[in-house]
């Protein structure tokens, strides 16, 4: 039997992953803007093929809070002279990626738009992309991943064995981004939503440091008109060709 993920039991190994060969380990690299539920199909994925799931994003919102909190998101030499003092760290808790800040859990606090504004400003500072990059590669040594992102494929896992660009219309993405903002009692104007996630799509391929491109092996997957189950299918159909299935 493989050695199972340090998630996942060996019994929830599903045949597909059990078509790799013995102590194989593979990664699934999933790149794409915000809201485009890259999230949501990274971690059901991880699931499906008893994978260990990480979403670096949370890890940059987790630095992205520590400057929001100090008003300071935004001065990048101050942000790149003091990244050393964040400490971000990862704990699964069930089906929960609890995220801590240095020691602080700050797994609600960063799903705020504001912390959101923050972590595409701090993301664009070469020395925190460089930080985050290196944690991300060490965490994923020696286990079979699921990672989503937004250089996952060109820089934190460059020999993925799958690697995916999920993305959805812009409106798409401000229409699910509100409909989660209603549901947690937040109030926000659809336009607002929608110039918000124009912003963050402008940060982040514009960015000098690591900007959001679409790898060249990369397989793209638009979201747009697809259910949740639809997506699944096709990232399991193009999990099965990249391990010879």
């Amino acid at each position: 039997m493989r050695t199972p993920s340090r998630n996942w039991p060996a019994e929830t190994l599903p045949e597909i992953a059990g078509e790799l060969p013995l102590n194989q380990t593979f990664s699934i690299a999933i790149d794409g803007p915000a809201g485009a539920g890259k999230s949501t199909i990274a971690r059901a994925a991880a699931e499906r093929l008893g994978a260990m799931y990480l979403d670096t994003g949370a890890m940059y919102r987790a630095v992205g809070l520590y400057f929001l909190r100090r008003g300071l998101d935004g001065d990048v030499r101050t942000v790149a002279e003091h990244v050393s003092e964040v400490r971000v760290s990862v704990k699964p808790e069930g089906d929960v990626q609890r995220i801590f800040l240095n020691g602080e859990d700050v797994t609600e606090a960063i799903r705020t738009p504001e912390a959101s504004l923050a972590a595409s400003h701090v993301a664009a500072v070469p020395e925190v992309r460089e930080r985050m990059v290196a944690l991300q590669r060490e965490i994923a040594k020696g286990y079979s991943i699921v990672m989503d992102g937004r250089d996952i494929g060109t820089k934190v896992l460059p020999d993925a064995t799958l690697k995916l660009y999920v993305t959805a219309s812009p409106e798409v993405r401000a229409r699910r981004r509100h409909l989660e903002l209603i549901q947690k009692g937040e109030e926000m104007p659809f336009k607002q939503v929608l110039a918000e996630i124009r912003e963050r799509d402008y940060n982040d391929t514009h960015r000098a440091a690591s900007p959001l491109v679409q790898a060249e092996d990369a397989h793209l997957l638009d979201t747009s008109n697809m259910t949740m189950e639809q997506s699944l299918g096709e990232v399991e159909r193009l999990f099965r060709e990249a391990i010879g299935g």
